[in-house]
C-alpha cells in the first residue's frame, strides 16, 4: 500500500495512468471523447501566436502564482520586495512561500460572476488574477498572520482561528459578488492549520507554511534541487488537507480520483494545485541561488484553460451533446478522462511548439510553454468562442480542485 502511494504521487503515475486514456481516446475506445492529433500543428501555431504576442523574444517566466500578481500590469512584486526589504534572502524566501502556497491553496476557480476590487489601484479582477490579488493584499495586511507585530507572514495559529467572515471580508463576497466554494476554501486554510502544526518536521516549531523552504534547502546537492522533489515534499506534506478525497489505508490521496478504463485499481492522478504550488515555488529557491533541474518531470496542469484549449481547437470531440450543456461534478468519469486527455496533449502541443520554434527542452521547459502558453491561449479562444470567455465544460467545483 504504500509502494502505491508513494506512485500515484509521482509525476510518473500521473503520466502512465493519463496515458492508458489517451491511447484509449487516439485508438477511438474513448466512452466520452475523440481525440485527434490531426489539428496538432494549427494547435502549436495558435500557442506560438499567442506566445509571439505576450513574449516577442521568447523569454518567458515561469507559470506560476507571481505571474497573477501582476495583474493590471502594477508591479505588486516589486512592492512585496520593498515590504520585506529588511529580511534576509533566506528569511524573504520564507515570506514569499508563506504567500504563495496561501495563494495557490485559495486559488480554485471563482466562478464567472465574482470580482476583486483594488482600492489602492481603482482597478477590478476576475477569476485567477483576483484572487490572487486578493489573497496579495490580504497577506500584505496581515491577515494570515496571528502576531500583529509581524504582518507579512502566515502562521498555524491564525489559520486554524480563520472564520468564514474573515473570507468574506478579504474577498468582498456578497450576494450580488458571489464566491464558488466559499466553505471549502475556509476549510482548506483550517486544516491546514492544522496540518502545520502536526509536522514540525516540515514547518518548524513555530510552524508556517513558509518553513518548508527549510527542508527543502536540506534536499539540495551542488546547488543544485531536482523539480520533483519539492513537488514531493508538497504532496507530503499538504496531502491531509483536502475533504472529500480517495484514500488508502487512510492515507489521503489529494487530486486523485477513479476511471472506469484505467487498469488494476482505477485511480488516475493529477496533483494540479500541487504541481501548480511546486511551479510557484521555484522562484523563491532560485533567488536564493539554487539551480533548479528536472523541469519537465512535472506535468502540464489538468485545468479548465489547458482542457479547454484542447477542445476549442477540436483536439477533442465530446461524443455526446450533454457533455457540453450540463455541468459534471469533478469525480465524473467525464471529467476525470477530459484531465487525463489534457496532459498527454499538453506534451504533444508542447514537442510540436519546440519543433516549429527549433527549442529544446531545456531552452523552453513546459512550465515556460504553459506560461506563454496555452493557458493564455485557452483563456483567449474562450473569449472568441463564448460570451464571458467561460470554458466549454461545465464543472461543479467546490473551491478545492480548480
Amino acid at each position: 500500500m504504500n509502494d502505491l502511494i508513494t506512485y500515484l504521487r509521482s509525476p510518473v503515475a500521473i503520466r502512465s495512468r493519463c496515458g492508458q486514456l489517451f491511447q484509449n481516446a487516439v485508438a477511438g475506445n474513448s466512452r466520452y471523447f475523440d481525440c485527434d492529433l490531426a489539428p496538432l500543428s494549427h494547435a502549436a501555431d495558435y500557442v506560438i501566436d499567442v506566445i509571439r504576442s505576450e513574449y516577442p523574444n521568447l523569454q518567458i517566466p515561469f507559470h506560476s502564482r507571481w505571474r497573477h500578481m501582476t495583474a493590471g500590469g502594477i508591479t505588486r512584486l516589486e512592492q512585496l520586495d520593498s515590504l520585506l526589504a529588511e529580511l534576509s534572502p533566506h528569511e524573504k524566501a520564507i515570506a514569499k512561500f508563506d504567500l504563495a502556497i496561501i495563494s495557490v491553496l485559495l486559488d480554485a476557480g471563482a466562478g464567472s460572476n465574482w470580482y476583486y476590487y483594488e482600492p489602492v489601484t481603482n482597478l477590478g479582477f476576475k477569476r485567477s488574477e483576483g484572487l490572487a490579488v486578493a489573497s496579495f493584499q490580504m497577506f500584505c495586511q496581515g491577515a494570515f498572520s496571528s502576531d500583529k507585530t509581524s504582518k507579512m507572514r502566515v502562521d498555524a495559529q491564525k489559520l486554524q482561528d480563520f472564520i468564514l467572515s474573515d473570507l468574506v471580508q478579504g474577498f468582498q463576497i456578497r450576494p450580488d459578488n458571489p464566491l464558488v466554494g466559499v466553505t471549502g476554501r475556509l476549510q482548506l486554510l483550517q486544516k491546514l492549520g492544522k496540518v502545520l502544526t502536526a509536522l514540525p518536521e516540515y514547518f518548524g516549531e513555530n510552524p508556517r507554511p513558509g518553513n518548508l523552504v527549510n527542508y527543502l534547502v536540506g534536499k539540495v546537492n551542488n546547488n543544485q534541487l531536482e523539480a520533483a522533489t519539492v513537488f514531493d515534499a508538497v504532496l507530503s506534506s499538504l496531502s491531509e488537507i483536502w475533504s472529500g478525497r480517495q484514500s488508502i489505508a487512510g492515507v489521503n490521496l489529494g487530486d486523485v480520483w477513479r476511471h472506469p478504463d484505467v487498469a488494476d485499481d482505477g485511480f488516475v492522478p493529477f496533483h494540479k494545485l500541487s504541481q501548480w504550488l511546486t511551479y510557484s515555488l521555484l522562484e523563491p529557491l532560485q533567488e536564493l541561488g539554487i539551480e533548479i533541474t528536472g523541469l519537465d518531470q512535472l506535468t502540464g496542469l489538468p485545468e479548465y484553460r489547458n482542457g479547454g484549449l484542447c477542445i476549442d481547437l477540436e483536439l477533442l470531440r465530446p461524443k455526446h451533446s450533454d457533455i457540453l450543456h450540463t455541468p459534471h461534478s469533478v469525480e465524473s468519469p467525464v471529467i476525470v478522462e477530459w484531465r487525463a486527455l489534457t496532459v498527454m496533449l499538453l506534451d504533444e502541443i508542447a514537442a510540436c511548439v519546440r519543433e516549429k520554434l527549433s527549442m529544446s527542452t531545456e531552452e523552453l521547459p513546459l512550465v515556460k510553454i504553459l506560461q506563454g502558453g496555452t493557458w493564455t491561449a485557452g483563456r483567449k479562444i474562450a473569449a472568441e468562442k463564448r460570451a464571458d470567455g467561460v470554458p466549454p465544460i461545465q464543472i461543479l467545483s467546490d473551491g478545492t480542485v480548480f
